[in-house]
């Protein structure tokens, strides 16, 4: 069912995107962010921009797979969420926790290999968000595709950045790496080519077995 240009789908993507940050206000104003509340809202909005980056991620597979146009509407608006955490987890590092000191800031991005790989994953990002919209897809021709490919990249480093910061359970990370290079594999030309037929095939027989039942 659709109201104005929003479907029920895009509103509960909407919802459940903005419940972490509801989530995180909420328990700052009841005082309920542990001893180190500056570390769990770093904690809480990078593992929020990680989920859905590689939601928006699972977009073009799962359409693959299913076929089911609805999905690819979800892609921008998953990546738009992703990226707005991934700003609230930035400002976070650089004003709560090193309060805009920029010499500071620069040097543990050059001495700490976890906050460079994050660094860098933002800083792909940042083009990616801005260039979103579909005037830009028109401006940047067969260059917005190849600009918006590197979403794979900054999902790669955002996972380093929460590896190289994990000091003794590595299930999550690596949980969420294996993730991302299966949606990757799905998108091999050659497996995405044997998926659609093996889709249609599927409908076709689908097709045929409703026709036959009508007989």
């Amino acid at each position: 069912m659709r109201y104005g240009n929003t479907t029920w789908l895009q509103t509960s993507v909407h919802i459940t995107a903005f419940l972490p940050l509801a989530l995180l206000i909420w328990d700052f104003t009841q005082g309920q962010l542990t001893a180190n509340p500056i570390r769990e809202i770093q904690l809480r909005t990078g593992k929020s921009a990680l989920v859905l980056l590689i939601l928006s991620l699972a977009c073009t597979p799962l359409f693959i797979l299913s076929g089911l146009n609805q999905i690819l509407s979800l892609r921008r608006t998953l990546g738009l969420y992703a990226f707005m955490y991934a700003c609230l987890h930035f400002l976070n590092f650089i004003g709560l926790d090193y309060g805009f000191d920029f010499s500071l800031i620069r040097e543990d991005i050059s001495e700490k290999r976890y906050a460079l790989a994050g660094f860098a994953a933002f800083v792909i990002l940042l083009p990616i968000a801005v260039t979103s919209r579909t005037a830009w897809k028109k401006r940047l021709g067969k260059n917005w595709k190849r600009l918006h490919r590197l979403t794979y990249a900054a999902a790669l480093l955002v996972i380093l950045h929460f590896l190289w910061q994990t000091k003794a359970d590595f299930r999550q990370p690596l949980i969420y790496s294996g993730i991302v290079i299966a949606l990757l594999v799905v998108r091999m030309p050659w497996l995405r080519d044997l998926i659609y037929e093996h889709v249609a095939l599927m409908k076709r027989r689908q097709k045929d077995t409703s026709i036959a039942d009508d007989i």
